[in-house]
């Protein structure tokens, strides 16, 4: 039995209190960071694929089923309002298309075929890179998705949390984050969800950054989308450029973005 399937640490759960419920399940995601952090090198490898590809114009797609499949697209959805990266850049599909983001889609994760059709409709090609996401690593829609890639000579890599999966076999590079057993067995949107968000955000993260879409520690290609990213961009102008909030306001108006103010200015 795969370790995402395996029966849990805590039994007879219906009879703990709140308070012993929480505890306990806060105590099985500390586990988390630490599976994360084992699979850093596997991380590494994936990432130094992905940033020459980009570099050269080449796109990230991420491709899962039910909570794997909204995790990726989640991540991709927020690039373009934190970096300033267009929409098309880094893609997030999931089995039975837009419709499974809200409600699952009954068997839709079994087509081994569709993954890339889903693809073809964004014209993939060798300069791009796939990610299957898929915590079991059984997924067929993310395998045969994954597979094809391969037949077509992309990079290939996988997120999933199980040891020696058919995914983990499948992807150029894998990544396997083992967080072990669920506190409710096999509810894989708990720990190995968790698990799965951190590898994305440290993909993405190190990605944008390796692209030049952070100056110092600040998210200078933001998109100026509301009043509290407006008052964050004024904020590090007023910083970096020792200005006036003021000042800032104006060349922030002006310009439209953190990075063009500075780029004007010095």
């Amino acid at each position: 039995m795969s370790t995402t399937e395996s029966s849990s640490n805590f039994d007879n759960l219906e009879q703990m209190s709140i308070q012993q419920l929480l505890q306990n399940i806060n105590q099985e995601d500390a586990s988390v960071p630490k599976a994360v952090q084992q699979a850093i090198p596997q991380i590494e490898a994936l990432v130094k694929e992905i940033v020459p590809k980009m570099k050269d114009g080449g796109r990230l797609f991420y491709i899962g089923a039910g909570t794997s499949g909204r995790l990726g697209i989640l991540d991709a959805s927020e690039i373009p309002p934190t970096y300033g990266m267009p929409h098309d850049r880094v893609i997030g599909l999931i089995a039975g298309g837009d419709g499974a983001i809200r409600k699952a889609v009954e068997f839709a994760e079994d087509d081994e075929q569709q993954a890339w059709k889903d693809m073809e409709v964004y014209d993939i090609n060798k300069g791009d890179v796939v990610i299957g996401i898929a915590a079991s690593g059984t997924t067929p829609y993310v395998i045969g998705g994954v597979k094809k890639a391969n037949e077509q000579g992309l990079v290939t890599g996988c997120i999933t949390c199980n040891a020696d999966s058919a995914l983990a076999a499948e992807a150029k590079f894998p990544i396997e984050a083992i967080v072990g057993p669920e506190f409710v067995t096999g509810s894989t949107r708990m720990k190995a969800g968790t698990a799965q968000k951190l590898v994305l955000n440290m993909i993405s993260t190190s990605v944008m950054i390796q692209l030049g879409r952070v100056k110092g520690n600040k998210m200078v290609d933001m998109q100026l989308s509301n009043n509290k990213l407006v008052d964050r961009g004024t904020r590090m102008l007023m910083d970096e450029l020792s200005i006036s909030r003021e000042e800032a306001e104006k060349l922030l108006k002006k310009h439209g973005s953190v990075r063009k103010v500075i780029d004007n200015v010095r």
